[in-house]
């Protein structure tokens, strides 16, 4: 089995225990370093071999100095292969639409349980996107006012549609692949296709993308906006 190594920034030293004891229970995940500051991260990253192999970076938006959404930039340039996951209270529309547009890998609410933190880092592991429900609503509600239906072409298949659908509303490669009625391997299939078909490295970019395209149908997803997943 092999092991997640996940790095945190949380200026909430309460809420780093929380994370911690919450990774500690993971047989898979390791939580190999944790910070206060985006400052303190990036420094660490840019002198430690060691922490720029990390798998993820769970960081937060609202920390001392520079925020978290300053800060992508640098995390990025330091380590590239690192997958983010924005974990946060903040369920403000710019502050998801430009984590999302600087190709984060998932946002999570911090209202969000263990489980379902644990279960996104998993999601991005396995290649997919890790996205609150009610995140993945406001997503969709936000990008109407800018899609343009009637320039729409027909880029996707109707079955990369359902499945980046799907996605959208916060569903999982196995969930997906359930309602579908089809592989796994098929929905990984699809969903490899669909990124290269809109140039984009993740879902979030992936569902972004669509919805600016007019390539997906602008009703917002039935679950509740204030259940996460």
């Amino acid at each position: 089995m092999s092991t997640t190594r996940i790095i945190l920034v949380e200026d909430n030293p309460e809420y780093r225990r929380v994370i911690k004891r919450a990774l500690d229970l993971a047989p898979d995940m390791d939580l190999i370093a944790k910070f206060g500051t985006a400052e303190q991260a990036i420094r660490e990253l840019e002198s430690s071999i060691p922490l720029r192999q990390a798998d993820v970076l769970l960081l937060d938006l609202n920390l001392p100095k520079a925020s978290g959404l300053e800060a992508l930039p640098w995390f990025k340039k330091a380590a590239p292969n690192l997958k983010v996951i924005i974990l946060t209270q903040s369920d403000q529309a710019v502050d998801i639409l430009t984590a999302i547009q600087q190709g984060v890998s998932g946002y999570l609410l911090k209202s969000s349980t263990i489980s379902q933190i644990r279960d996104g880092i998993q999601a991005v592991m396995n290649g997919g996107a890790s996205l609150d429900s009610s995140v993945a609503n406001l997503i969709m509600n936000t990008l109407q006012q800018n899609l343009a239906p009637q320039d729409a072409q027909p880029i996707l298949s109707e079955r990369e549609q359902d499945v980046l659908q799907l996605l959208g509303e916060g569903f999982v490669k196995k969930e997906i692949a359930d309602k579908l009625s089809i592989s796994s391997h098929t929905v990984a299939t699809h969903v490899r296709h669909i990124y290269e078909k809109l140039d984009v490295v993740n879902a979030p970019s992936a569902i972004s993308m669509a919805y600016k395209k007019g390539l997906m149908p602008i009703n917002p997803p039935k679950d509740d906006p204030g259940e996460t997943r």
